[in-house]
C-alpha cells in the first residue's frame, strides 16, 4: 500500500481494523515503514511536532490483534507475537553490543546508531543517525530521538501509544541527555539542550529559567543546560522542616565550555 492508503486503512476504528482480513498484510507494512524511517508516529514540522495518529492505531491494532506466544531469543521469551525482536546485519551500518539489548519489531535505527547493553527500543520509536543509547536506557514507544544524540546511562525517554493523539517525547539533533534522566509525557527537549545527570521532566513539571526569568513547561528551548533543583515547599509544616521540592533549574544556555564537556567520545564508533 501507498503511504495513503496506509493512512486510510488505519484511521478507521479500531474494532474495524482488525477484522479487515487484509489487516495483516497492512499491518507488516506500517512496521515495515516504521523500520526504513519513510513513516513516524510524529514528525517536526518547524517548530511544532505533528502526530500521526494513525500511526499509533495501527501499532494499537497489532497488540489487539496478536496472541501471547513463547519467542526463542537467547534465553527465551514469552510476549505479542506481532512484535517480536529485530535482527540485524552489519550491512544496516549500526552496532549493537551483545548483552541483554532488544529493540522491538516496528522502531527504527539509522545507520551509526550504537547501542549499549542492556538497553530497550519500543515499537514505532525513531532513533536517528549518530545517536548513543547507552546501558539500561529506554526509548519508549514512538519516542522521536534526533541525530547524535547523547543518552546517558539509565536514561528513560518516556513513550506514549494512548491516547493516539497525544504526543510523544521528542528529542532533537544534538542533545546531551544525562544518566538517570527520566523525560516522560510529551516533553518536547530541543536542539542542543543538555540535561544534567539525575533531572526528571514531565508535560507539568516547571522548568525555571534562570537566564531569562521564566517559567517553561513541557518543553526544553534549544541549548539549555537543565541541572536538578529544588524549591520550597507551601505550608507552614514544611516551612518548619525547611522541607523543599523538585525544580530542574536552566543554570546557562549552551556554550563551548559545554559542548566540550558533553562531547561523544570518538573512540567508541
Amino acid at each position: 500500500m501507498a503511504v495513503a492508503e496506509l493512512s486510510a486503512f488505519f484511521e478507521r476504528p479500531l474494532d474495524a481494523i482488525v477484522a479487515d482480513p487484509a489487516f495483516a498484510a497492512a499491518h507488516a507494512e506500517l512496521l515495515d515503514a516504521l523500520e526504513r524511517g519513510t513513516i513516524r508516529a510524529a514528525e517536526l514540522s518547524g517548530d511544532v511536532v505533528r502526530v500521526h495518529a494513525w500511526v499509533k492505531t495501527g501499532i494499537l491494532a497489532g497488540f489487539r490483534a496478536s496472541s501471547v506466544v513463547a519467542m526463542q531469543f537467547g534465553t527465551g521469551f514469552v510476549d505479542k507475537s506481532a512484535y517480536p525482536p529485530r535482527t540485524f546485519t552489519p550491512d544496516d551500518g549500526l552496532r549493537i553490543v551483545p548483552g541483554g539489548t532488544s529493540v522491538r519489531r516496528g522502531a527504527y535505527l539509522a545507520r551509526g546508531v550504537i547501542v549499549m547493553p542492556p538497553a530497550y527500543v519500543n515499537v514505532g520509536a525513531y532513533v536517528d543517525e549518530g545517536t548513543l543509547v547507552d546501558s539500561h536506557a529506554l526509548v519508549g514507544s514512538c519516542a522521536q530521538v534526533g541525530k547524535r544524540v547523547h543518552l546517558s546511562a539509565g536514561a528513560q525517554i518516556g513513550g506514549v501509544l494512548e491516547p493516539a493523539g497525544a504526543r510523544p517525547v521528542v528529542v532533537e539533533d544534538d542533545a546531551f541527555v544525562g544518566g538517570l534522566v527520566g523525560v516522560f509525557e510529551g516533553v518536547h527537549v530541543k536542539a542542543r539542550a543538555v540535561l544534567a545527570s539525575g533531572v526528571v521532566l514531565t508535560a507539568s513539571t516547571p522548568i525555571h529559567d534562570l537566564v531569562h526569568e521564566r517559567v517553561w513547561k513541557g518543553e526544553v528551548p534549544a541549548g539549555a543546560v537543565v541541572v536538578p533543583g529544588v524549591r520550597a515547599a507551601p505550608g507552614r509544616y514544611a516551612h518548619d522542616r525547611g522541607l523543599g521540592l523538585s525544580a530542574p533549574l536552566i543554570v546557562k544556555y549552551r556554550d563551548a565550555k559545554t559542548a566540550a564537556a558533553v562531547a561523544l567520545e570518538e573512540a567508541l564508533r
